[in-house]
């Protein structure tokens, strides 16, 4: 995808200036400092730049609000990606080939170039991370004219061709401000939950967490910690992440390909720049049999909480060293390690997180097709989008340690 040359858009709506732009790096010092967001490593500058730099091949865009005081007061992380049908694996395949049949006279996917999609939000990561608005403002008066900015910018920006606006995942809380984006005909379902785990304070170490268990859990727990007492766990750092860069992204790729839906594929190479950023607050270990990595884990660790980000896999090894149970218990005892109050595990693999303590965390996206007659015909299937079942487990003896 060749880079849009555009480096400022600007915008205004009753409330608010809006300018759009196209780098991290045409970003003011000032206006950083306005914004006072970087405290949420999430919008901090380095780790968007990070993201930025290494997928050249998606259009970043950066919307930031200014008030009457020409004071930037809210910043939305934009993407804009090549969405292929043939990444999806799930039944949202099924779904959207049922969409296609029912819209062959107004074609939902173009035909000659790839669907494309803005995204608001982190591509990713799942979660709310989509944008910052200062506490002292009216979320929802935000969003309202967020919503027509976004919409002015898609269609006036004919050479992006855009396709459709796509706004993620918004925790139920959030639900009361994000009900406006309805008022402008976005459709909202439901998707794979996050899967969090809160950590009981009493917790000190992570004996403790498996003394919280009930003894069916503990077992399984000490058995896959067993079968993995014999891989080695290395720390990747700036110096050492060069030589590993190659293994790791073919472990990431077996994992990513098992998936049922990826928006897009994460260049493994960001880690580096990640380590560098944010040292200790960007975790980042590999896993050896011998000479022979067979996993690594990454997250990062933001307001009281560990965000468990992408992981690789050898899954032909898997079963046998319990590979991806260990990385589960070694973020809980991370969490616990580092006194921190959560560990978000993310989508993906519900029942087995449920299994070491996470609860499920619904989640929410906003779609809308830039056709109005398609946009309609697509409300009728959307809900129907329903998450995936899954058995929830209970492991914990008691509530007050779940």
């Amino acid at each position: 995808m060749q880079k849009t040359a555009i480096t400022l858009l600007n915008y205004q709506t009753k409330n608010f200036n809006h300018s759009f732009f196209s780098r991290i790096d045409a970003i003011s010092i000032e206006i950083w400092e306005d914004l006072d967001c970087e405290n949420n490593r999430y919008f901090h500058r380095n780790f968007l730049k990070s993201v930025e730099k290494n997928h050249p091949e998606i259009d970043f865009y950066y919307q930031i609000l200014f008030d009457n005081n020409k004071k930037a007061c809210a910043i939305f992380s934009i993407q804009i990606i090549d969405f292929e049908i043939n990444s999806i694996k799930n039944n949202f395949r099924l779904l959207i080939k049922k969409i296609q049949k029912v819209t062959n006279k107004i074609p939902f996917l173009p035909s000659s170039r790839p669907f494309k999609i803005l995204i608001v939000g982190n591509t990713f990561i799942s979660g709310e991370h989509g944008f910052f608005i200062k506490e002292t403002l009216d979320k929802k008066l935000v969003l309202k004219e967020f919503s027509k900015a976004i919409l002015q910018f898609s269609n006036s920006q004919s050479q992006l061709q855009i396709d459709a606006i796509l706004c993620k995942d918004f925790k139920y809380e959030s639900l009361s401000s994000t009900s406006v984006f309805e008022k402008f005909q976005f459709k909202r379902f439901s998707v794979e939950p996050n899967l969090v785990m809160e950590i009981n304070e009493n917790w000190k170490n992570f004996n403790d967490y498996l003394s919280a268990l009930k003894t069916k859990f503990r077992i399984k727990a000490k058995k896959a910690l067993q079968q993995s007492s014999e891989l080695k766990l290395i720390e990747i750092s700036p110096e050492n992440c060069e030589h590993q860069l190659i293994k790791m992204t073919e472990l990431y790729q077996k994992v990513s390909s098992n998936a049922g839906f990826n928006l897009a594929n994460f260049n493994v190479a960001t880690y580096k720049d990640l380590k560098q950023a944010f040292g200790e607050n960007y975790l980042l270990q590999s896993y050896w049999i011998d000479d022979k990595m067979v996993g690594f884990l990454s997250g990062m660790i933001t307001n009281n909480s560990l965000d468990a980000h992408f992981v690789g896999i050898d899954y032909s090894l898997n079963k046998q060293y319990a590979i991806y149970q260990r990385m589960l218990y070694d973020y809980i005892k991370i969490a616990i390690d580092k006194n921190l109050k959560f560990v978000n595990f993310g989508r993906t693999a519900s029942e087995i997180k449920s299994s070491v303590g996470a609860i499920p965390q619904d989640l929410t996206i906003y779609f809308r097709h830039k056709k109005r007659i398609t946009n309609r015909i697509l409300h009728l299937f959307l809900q129907r989008v329903q998450p995936t079942a899954f058995q929830q487990k209970f492991p914990f003896k008691n509530t007050e340690t779940i």
